[in-house]
């Protein structure tokens, strides 16, 4: 190995380490995509999906980050929040002004099921 090969990998592994710093550091909350807490509530589902809705518009329309937050209005970071799914952050509300301002024309169905109580194999 000559001495160019040497410092290329030594670079690399101290940008590596750097990655793996910063990824493994517990205060680093960026670029996480959330998911539901154990038990979600009603509220919180319905949060997850529209934040899930424009997640997958903006993979389908191939659309950035910013091209978002022009359209409906919001900061690149705030957008950023809705599609890593940070649903503590909205209300249902505002989730659902931009998604019928992104997805226009929009239709929302709300669909109420009971669900059935779990059966344990003891009864």
């Amino acid at each position: 190995m000559n001495r160019n090969q040497t410092d290329l990998k030594t670079q690399e592994e101290k940008e590596f380490e750097k990655f793996l710093e910063r990824i493994e550091d517990p205060d680093n909350h960026e670029e996480v995509n959330y998911d539901l807490p154990e038990n979600p509530t009603a509220l919180q589902v319905a949060k997850f999906k529209l934040c899930r809705k424009m997640l997958d518009y903006q993979l389908k329309a191939n659309l950035t980050d910013e091209e978002i937050a022009k359209r409906i209005n919001l900061s690149v970071a705030e957008v950023k929040d809705i599609l890593f799914c940070c649903i503590e952050k909205f209300t249902l509300d505002r989730l659902l002004t931009y998604v019928s301002q992104l997805l226009s024309p929009a239709e929302v169905n709300v669909s109420v099921e009971q669900k059935e109580p779990a059966i344990h194999a003891r009864v």
